[in-house]
């Protein structure tokens, strides 16, 4: 590694990921291209690049983007070594228009974007307990859209099933549908039409059964690593296992990254909107931000709408007012917000009254 001296000049880093390899990009304090070079996407390269980069100077922060796909081990590889990695998005479609588009010139442009204070996020750090329910999480929800997906084909063949097979199992709830053709018995000759029906429903009752195991099996796994990372938000009326879950995954190993309880309601896509105009004065729902977590915060709104009186008094008080539901679901949204923030980054959460529930508006 090349030693710096304090007369070193001050230099930010870009790099454009890809799956086999980066590319890298430096910069000096004024925006000057200087240099810029490719490396494999191995331990080994990571290293390399690091090395390259402080080969220029004092190395300020790297821009990166991917951080949560393609430049993820890059991300852990420099936080580790104390460099400053800043998340980076792509540059806009007008841009890459104007400017074109190369792997130098993305690089370039991630560095640029770094230095003039364009980007400023903090990649998640991916190396905690909250990865790891993330990473357990991906395979529970195939799971589950594979059992969807059994339930479906197996209703859509019954509807058009030979009638002695389909009276067979008529009125029976879903548990005992899935019993019963799992149990099947289509014989040797599959090209008689019953035959073949038969055996197509036993196999894909039988494959949500499988399911059904994998996602208990995913459910036991699962859930000590989210009591364990946030167990505060699990004691918060409406949060179950899934949803909480979820804002982890979305919040990340360091909710710390996130300047404040307002930045993490736009993460969630709950940040009200401006939608004034001439003498009308409102705000409308966000579309943007993280639908999942915001799926998340929906699931609770709802169920604290339901069964929640504190929330249940809100609801009416905001109706007798003129709002609509939907209006009305927006503020508890953005109140639940605050709350999972200020849980999340475990600050001190003072108890919440009737009337705290008037900011959320």
């Amino acid at each position: 590694m090349t030693s710096m001296t304090h007369d070193d000049p001050q230099i930010t880093g870009g790099v454009d990921t890809h799956g086999l390899t980066h590319h890298a990009a430096v910069i000096d304090s004024i925006g000057r291209h200087l240099a810029d070079q490719e490396f494999p996407a191995t331990i080994r390269g990571y290293r390399d690049l690091l090395d390259w980069m402080r080969g220029h100077g004092t190395l300020a922060a790297v821009g990166v983007e991917g951080t949560g796909a393609y430049g993820a081990e890059l991300a852990r590889v420099l936080t580790a070594a104390g460099i400053a990695v800043i998340d980076v998005d792509r540059p806009d479609r007008k841009t890459r228009r104007m400017k074109g588009k190369s792997d130098p010139i993305d690089a370039y442009a991630a560095a640029r974007a770094v230095l003039s204070g364009r980007a400023t996020g903090t990649p998640k750090s991916r190396d905690g307990v909250v990865e790891a329910v993330r990473v357990l999480r991906t395979a529970r929800r195939s799971a589950v859209k594979a059992r969807t997906q059994a339930m479906n084909q197996i209703r859509g063949l019954l509807v058009s099933a030979p009638a002695m097979l389909r009276e067979q199992v008529t009125g029976l709830d879903r548990a005992a549908l899935v019993h019963t053709l799992a149990r099947l018995r289509p014989g040797t000759d599959l090209s008689r039409p019953l035959a073949a029906t038969r055996a197509s429903l036993r196999r894909l009752a039988r494959r949500h059964q499988a399911m059904d195991e994998e996602i208990a099996e995913l459910d036991a796994e699962i859930g000590p690593l989210t009591r364990r990372a946030a167990p505060a938000l699990l004691e918060m009326f409406g949060v179950g296992p899934e949803t909480a879950g979820q804002l982890l995954a979305s919040a990340g190993d360091n909710p710390e990254r996130m300047r404040s309880e307002a930045a993490f309601a736009h993460l969630t896509g709950v940040a009200p909107i401006p939608a004034s105009s001439g003498r009308t004065h409102r705000h409308r729902l966000d579309r943007g931000g993280d639908r999942a977590a915001n799926n998340a915060l929906h699931t609770i709104v709802l169920v604290r709408m339901r069964y929640d009186a504190r929330t249940r008094t809100y609801v009416e008080r905001r109706t007798k007012e003129g709002l609509s539901k939907k209006d009305i679901m927006r503020c508890l949204k953005r109140f639940v917000a605050r709350e999972v923030y200020r849980s999340l980054t475990a600050t001190p959460t003072e108890q919440v009254t009737q009337n705290d529930l008037a900011p959320a508006a």
